[in-house]
């Protein structure tokens, strides 16, 4: 079975981009996705995405407390 860091990894991979690019992640993960440069909006609906791949709830302020993908991977971990 996949870990939530690489599922999050394919999530991202499969449903974001930036300038018609692939997100490069940090090994690490210490990355958060506005310093990647994705749009509010794109975040918005990536958190639509997590939340039903996780079946948890992922709200807007999520969004904006979420300071990396890092700790969004904990974040996960802690709520399934």
């Amino acid at each position: 079975m996949a870990t939530t860091a690489d599922r999050i990894r394919k999530l991202i991979a499969d449903n974001l981009e930036v300038d018609g690019q692939p997100i490069a992640l940090p090994d690490d993960l210490n990355i958060s996705l506005s310093e990647a440069g994705v749009s509010s909006v794109d975040m918005l609906a990536f958190a639509k995405i997590v939340a039903e791949d996780f079946g948890v709830e992922f709200t807007a302020q999520d969004c904006v407390d979420v300071k990396s993908v890092a700790e969004l991977v904990r974040r996960l971990d802690a709520a399934t």
